[in-house]
């Protein structure tokens, strides 16, 4: 997994160089940190990006969920779940 570049610029530019940020974000895939008075406030990513990022998120939440799970033996045989699945498609 690559790690994504990171630009600062001040708020100014997004009002000032939209366009330009905007490329930057979409052609050479950066996030672009926005800073007002000097600390970070904001950040723009590619829509593209974006996408990924909260995929990730969400699938890295889903392996957490089922750690959780067998960690607090909240768990079945794999067989019986397939068995309930195929009974529930039968009915459904």
């Amino acid at each position: 997994m690559q790690s994504l570049q990171e630009t600062i610029r001040p708020s100014a530019d997004l009002r000032n160089h939209y366009s330009e940020i905007s490329k930057q974000c979409r052609e050479e895939n950066e996030a672009v940190i926005i800073t007002v008075n000097g600390w970070g406030d904001t950040v723009s990513l590619s829509y593209e990006e974006y996408k990924r990022m909260k995929s990730r998120i969400e699938l890295l939440e889903l392996f957490a969920e089922a750690e959780d799970d067998v960690r607090n033996a909240r768990v079945a045989p794999l067989g019986g779940t397939f068995e309930d699945l195929r009974q529930m498609l039968r009915e459904g």
